[in-house]
């Protein structure tokens, strides 16, 4: 019963201070507020007297509507109560937030690209200011060897840079799908029958090989060749392949850079046809397509995105991504 009038007080205390600090202004408002104050304390102890300190339950729920009607007059007779005592500072923020977007200037500063997204290919133009075709010579490198000079050594750096551990077999690479990415059809290079490698790559290095094959494609429309698919001889190579290849081919290194998941080979004497069922297109000798493919090789590697060996025997280029 105690704890019942202390609440009583206390809440008409709390209301006559929120009143008081914002919506009366005046002596008559505050004495009213006091005479309610005083009919609780003297109601709920008058009450609590004369029941020997027991409270009835219509005693309890008589006490209750009339502390609601009172607190329902209230509220009618000045409705700045139900107001938030932090409304006007919300407004403020609101109104500070407005001017902040409004007025506060755009940083228009281009963001970094990211690592491994070529932007030159994207910057291709296939067709002059007047509307007529763009059509570029073929010019190739002035020599594979000394364009694509990059030994295993350095492309061993990478691969342990970029790379992951090296993998015992197929079945373990294909348990990590966070570190390595699945490399399969695709509409910008074709991947042949694989016999020592497996299909899988890091993704900064799957993003090179699409990126060859892109360029690749761009390369051929602007000089007026029919597109054809770069075409992936070896891509990852686990422990047990480099075993079997070594095996067959005694020169075949045993810290090949295979193993990391970073390196591809690209062969330059066959190439896939783009064209529709039944449709046949133009023929294109090999040795054209090979002299594109080096202006896009060589492209990729002044911009830094990989080295590359030109291999002779083999007949393909050993690209490590960097």
């Amino acid at each position: 019963m105690t704890a019942c009038c202390d609440f009583l007080v206390t809440l008409s205390g709390n209301t006559l201070a929120v009143l008081n600090g914002d919506t009366l202004d005046n002596l008559r408002y505050s004495r009213f507020f006091f005479a309610i104050r005083r009919f609780y304390v003297i109601f709920a102890v008058k009450s609590f007297d004369e029941i020997n300190m027991k409270l009835s339950k219509r005693r309890y729920i008589l006490i209750f509507f009339i502390v609601t009607a009172v607190l329902a007059v209230m509220r009618l007779l000045f409705p700045s109560i139900a107001t938030s005592r932090d409304k006007g500072t919300t407004e403020a923020v609101k109104s500070a937030d407005y001017e902040a977007i409004s007025f506060t200037p755009i940083d228009r500063t281009p963001a970094a690209k990211p690592v491994g997204v070529d932007s030159g290919a994207m910057g291709t133009k296939f067709y002059l200011s007047d509307g007529s075709l763009r059509k570029s010579r073929i010019f190739s490198v002035p020599g594979y060897e000394r364009c694509f000079p990059d030994q295993n050594d350095v492309q061993l750096v990478a691969a342990q840079q970029w790379g992951v551990k090296p993998v015992a077999d197929s079945a373990e690479a294909s348990k990590s799908k966070k570190l390595l990415v699945y490399v399969g059809a695709n509409p910008y290079f074709y991947v042949d029958r694989l016999r020592n490698s497996i299909p899988y790559l890091v993704p900064r290095a799957a993003v090179l090989l699409q990126d060859i094959g892109r360029n690749f494609y761009d390369s051929l429309q602007v000089k007026g060749i029919p597109l054809h698919k770069i075409i992936v001889t070896s891509i990852m190579r686990s422990k047990k392949d480099v075993a079997a290849l070594r095996k067959k081919n005694r020169n075949a290194t045993e810290n090949s850079c295979h193993l990391y998941g970073t390196t591809f080979d690209v062969c330059y004497n066959r190439y896939k046809t783009v064209q529709a069922p039944g449709e046949h297109r133009r023929e294109v000798r090999n040795d054209t397509l090979k002299y594109v493919l080096a202006e896009v090789m060589r492209d990729m590697r002044e911009r830094n995105r990989c080295y590359i060996k030109y291999e002779v025997h083999q007949g393909c280029w050993h690209i490590t991504v960097r």
